[in-house]
């Protein structure tokens, strides 16, 4: 696999030592002291691998959308248009996104949306984050994602953080956040009913299960056919 690498901080560092590791070639890197861009890069690119910053993904979008060569994205707080153009650039190219590449995520929100089915509004829902202190968006993508897997069409009002005389809880989904240390990421979804709480929780020990799991994602991506994919249908075909 030839990969291209945009975005040379903490998680592209991760990423090229993981590629390498399998036996992988890093074709170039995007960033400050490296190629400006993706088309500068001179050796064969099979897939681009962008965990950078929202500012750049116009151009990583508009660089498969012109060759046609896949993308696996995992930057997070995207805009709807950022997502919406995500969307349209995967009818030119195959193009892979989620706000978290762990596989243990993946299968948390397959859960948690398994539950909701089984369990319905009869329980009150809560999802709660945690992460270092230099995260800079909250809730996580992650929470967000969660969040989506359990109530796709966004019908039950969610409910970010509390505060005051909030009175009685309603039919919501509350999201909170919480910042400190160093903490890679962790995740809890609770289900309250009546007499009983079930909670199903996932803890990142390191940031290198993210850098794991795109390089998975970006190895299968090569090959399939244009349109937008998701961890899910890396583990499940879905």
């Amino acid at each position: 696999m030839n990969a291209a690498i945009v975005g040379y901080g903490r998680m592209g560092k991760m990423i090229e030592e993981i590629l390498i590791q399998s036996g992988s070639v890093v074709s170039g890197k995007v960033d400050f002291d490296y190629f400006r861009s993706l088309s500068e890069i001179p050796g064969k690119i099979d897939v681009v691998i962008d965990f950078s910053h929202p500012d750049n993904l116009e151009n990583t979008l508009a660089f498969s959308k012109a060759t046609g060569i896949p993308c696996v994205i995992g930057t997070t707080n995207l805009t709807n248009e950022q997502k919406a153009l995500m969307k349209e650039t995967a009818s030119f190219a195959p193009v892979l996104y989620s706000a978290n590449y762990s596989l243990g995520v993946a299968v948390m929100k397959k859960a948690a949306k398994m539950l909701y089915e089984a369990l319905g509004m009869d329980f009150d829902i809560e999802i709660i984050e945690t992460h270092h202190n230099k995260k800079a968006d909250a809730p996580s993508g992650t929470a967000k994602a969660i969040a989506d897997a359990i109530d796709p069409e966004n019908e039950i009002p969610r409910v970010y953080g509390r505060e005051g005389a909030t009175g009685a809880r309603g039919k919501e989904i509350g999201l909170h956040a919480v910042r400190g240390g160093t903490v890679a990421g962790e995740h809890k979804v609770m289900f309250f009913g009546e007499d009983e709480t079930l909670e199903i929780r996932h803890e990142a020990i390191s940031r290198k299960i993210f850098a794991k799991g795109a390089c998975r994602a970006a190895e299968w991506l090569i090959g399939k056919e244009n349109g937008l994919y998701s961890m899910e249908n890396v583990l499940w075909g879905e």
